[in-house]
């Protein structure tokens, strides 16, 4: 099995900065790519930011030149630095791991974390 632990949200005001971590475990033979969601109430989740094992980048426009994301292959961690924040903003960020279980693996499987809340408030 493997697990995706969030962890970083919290509560903070327009202009301010937050840093998600998303930890990866279990059996794992490599990870394909790592991603962040959102989803705020009543909004359909949508794809903020993905990185694959080769350092290709992928940012939603809404975010491009305030949020980067990052990843450490040893530790199987993708962090996402958010940096002048929004109320817009606002919403449960779920991280998102395409992985390969064994190297005889055919397709990556993907495996979502359980989600953690960032709010953007004064």
């Amino acid at each position: 099995q493997v697990q995706l632990v969030e962890s970083g949200g919290g509560l903070v005001q327009p202009g301010g900065s937050l840093r998600l971590s998303c930890a990866a475990s279990g059996s794992i033979f490599s990870i394909k790519a790592m991603e962040w969601f959102r989803q705020a109430p009543g909004k359909q989740r949508e794809l903020v930011a993905g990185i694959t094992s080769g350092s290709n980048l992928n940012l939603a426009e809404s975010v491009k030149g305030r949020f980067t994301i990052s990843r450490d292959n040893a530790k199987n961690t993708v962090y996402l630095q958010m940096n002048s924040l929004k109320p817009e903003d606002t919403a449960v960020y779920y991280c998102k791991a395409q992985v390969f279980r064994s190297a005889y693996s055919i397709n990556a499987l993907n495996y979502w974390g359980q989600g953690t809340q960032v709010t953007v408030s004064s």
